[in-house]
């Protein structure tokens, strides 16, 4: 790898999960002599432990500190300045309530507060991409609303995202601005990074203007490394970075962080996203796979799909006594009684996003327990069989993680963690829309970062049936030579 880095220019690096990236990253800055380097993290806290380990001529910093420190001072104060309502920011363009259609057929309306928070989350979003204007794509409509009604909505606020990005890039604006914003602006006056190498880290998740500013930095060599199945961000907008970098590709292939038995399921979802090359464990690491419903061995870690799902995690384990902490703030729990509350006096709710476009607590219900709305369904049973009351009691019964007996968590909070010891909650989309047979495949890049999180112990037994399913139907749709492949790999695991 570092031989690599040292003889070509630019660099692609796939790092499967626990495959030691960062480490890879300091041999090859230590390689490179005293040249100036940079190591961009995708967030602070990465950066500041980076900041810690690489030697004194590589900085460490994440894009949007640099963009900060290069921009305006003028810009910089928009930052600190109060950003407009959503309702506010409808009002004034004078943006009334709007009746659609939700994908149960039933006709609600979407409020002005609503439509305010979906064009400057347009705006957001644009910023976030490589394009030169907003587009309709950039404008996220409610999973509940029927798509072809979506599609003419997206087309309806278009013009109205465009006016807010005109008001936010204006020279003497005196407007809020978003990270987001910031961000973009410092990408479209094309900025030149002072430095010989770049370390580009978790490329997987990085958005479109990113990578449009690293494209242009022709001067130096960039070396990006990610697991581009560990892209998990695109709801947030987050593109397939990786497979858009144009760059010779190198891959480290072997985990330093579980067992053969673990890498050998790891490969399998892999290789339902069609990837062919699998991941290597570690011998000297003993991996226990349980696929036993009837088995319930003690966890470091219980994670979970939806937050939803963790909140129910988290009241069932304090009903049996234990001491669990959840990794989502007091706050993001008591919004969901807060609107439940509003809900059921008849009001709307406009949090969390989860019950919006209901109009009374009897829609959350109906929705919950339909096709569409399966993820909703453990908060709406907690409300409706212990009340608001002790949704609020429960968001301040968190033990800190360090005392705790075990700690729930979403998968997204979990990237780039581990525990010796997982329980993967059952609360994935195993099947695609429409009853498809296949889920969509970020749904499997989700799975794949919770099953890589566990050292010791994985508790998959909730996920057996279906995964079991789901690895037999690739089999079939396999070349016989493959699936001798992928034969040599399930002979490690009881559960295939």
């Amino acid at each position: 790898m570092v031989e690599a880095a040292l003889r070509v220019g630019d660099l692609k690096i796939k790092a499967f999960a626990g495959a030691g990236k960062t480490s890879t990253l300091q041999l090859v800055a230590g390689h490179f002599g005293h040249r100036r380097g940079m190591y961009l993290a995708f967030n602070r806290e990465i950066a500041a432990n980076a900041a810690r380990r690489f030697p004194s001529h590589v900085g460490s910093r994440t894009m949007h500190s640099l963009a900060w420190a290069s921009v305006s001072l003028s810009l910089r104060n928009r930052m600190s300045v109060q950003g407009e309502p959503p309702h506010e920011l409808a009002a004034r363009y004078g943006l009334g309530p709007l009746e659609v259609r939700t994908v149960t057929g039933k006709a609600v309306e979407i409020a002005p507060f609503e439509i305010g928070r979906m064009i400057a989350d347009g705006r957001d979003r644009f910023c976030r991409s490589a394009d030169i204007q907003p587009a309709a794509q950039h404008i996220v409509v409610d999973e509940k609303i029927d798509e072809a009604v979506a599609a003419q909505l997206r087309t309806y606020l278009l013009p109205y995202v465009r006016r807010l990005w005109e008001e936010s890039r204006a020279a003497h604006a005196g407007s809020a601005v978003s990270p987001d914003v910031l961000l973009k602006l410092w990408a479209l006056s094309e900025p030149r990074i002072e430095t010989d190498f770049i370390l580009f880290d978790e490329a997987q998740d990085s958005d479109g203007v990113m990578l449009s500013v690293l494209g242009r930095q022709r001067h130096a060599q960039i070396i990006y490394v990610g697991d581009p199945y560990q892209q998990i961000y695109e709801w947030r907008g987050a593109i397939n970075a990786m497979a858009q970098i144009d760059a010779p590709e190198c891959a480290l292939t072997e985990s330093f962080r579980f067992g053969a038995t673990f890498a050998a399921l790891a490969s399998r979802l892999l290789a339902l996203l069609g990837e062919c090359t699998p991941i290597r464990g570690q011998e000297t690491i003993g991996s226990i796979l349980v696929d036993d419903p009837a088995l319930a061995p003690p966890v470091d870690a219980i994670l979970c799909r939806k937050n939803v799902t963790a909140i129910w995690q988290f009241a069932a384990g304090l009903e049996a006594g234990h001491r669990p902490a959840i990794r989502m703030s007091p706050a993001e729990i008591l919004a969901y009684a807060d609107g439940a509350d509003r809900l059921l006096a008849g009001q709307r709710a406009f949090r969390p996003a989860a019950f919006s476009l209901f109009e009374a607590w009897s829609d959350a219900q109906a929705f919950a327990r339909s096709a569409f709305g399966q993820d909703l369904l453990p908060v709406v049973r907690i409300i409706d069989e212990l009340g608001t009351g002790y949704l609020r009691a429960l968001a301040q019964r968190s033990a800190a993680e360090g005392a705790a007996d075990y700690v729930i968590s979403t998968v997204h909070r979990a990237k780039g963690l581990e525990w010796k010891r997982v329980k993967v909650a059952n609360d994935f989309r195993l099947r695609g829309a429409d009853g498809r047979p296949m889920p969509d495949d970020d749904e499997l890049r989700l799975l794949y970062v919770a099953v890589t999180r566990a050292q010791h112990v994985l508790d998959i037994s909730e996920l057996r049936d279906e995964l079991l399913r789901l690895f037999t139907l690739r089999r079939q749709d396999r070349p016989a030579q493959q699936v001798a492949k992928w034969d040599n790999l399930d002979s490690r695991l009881r559960l295939i």
